[in-house]
């Protein structure tokens, strides 16, 4: 645990990739472990093509999610950075970077994930 200026602890960041093929495509995982959050990359080919952030709400029992870059009729990240917010109670910054040509792969995609935090939750 490092110490920040003000003299709180603050969290190294961290990070895990994994990797699985998901209907016939191989798809990457990115995370990096932030203090209080994480940032998921996804995709095939190393590309930022969105982003999106979600945020737990006090006033609201889903979190509350904007799209920072990427095309607004893709709601994909900001759909999975909410329900990521919601499950893990943190701040989550989602870069999904996969073709919407299946909508069972962002399915499979999210399961992937769960499955992932449920064997290493300290990356996340």
């Amino acid at each position: 645990m490092e110490t920040a200026l003000n003299g709180d602890s603050v969290e190294p960041i961290t990070v895990h990739d994994f990797s699985e093929k998901i209907l016939e495509q191989l798809v990457h995982f990115h995370v990096m472990k932030l203090s209080g959050g994480f940032f998921l990359w996804i995709g095939s080919e190393p590309v930022l093509s969105s982003l999106a952030l979600a945020v737990s709400s006090k006033h609201d029992s889903m979190p509350l999610s904007a799209l920072v870059l990427g095309d607004p009729s893709d709601t994909t990240p900001s759909s999975l950075a909410q329900r990521l917010t919601k499950k893990t109670k943190k701040q989550v910054f989602v870069s999904y970077n996969l073709p919407v040509t299946n909508s069972n792969l962002a399915l499979l995609v999210e399961n992937r994930i769960k499955k992932e935090m449920e064997l290493h939750p300290d990356k996340f």
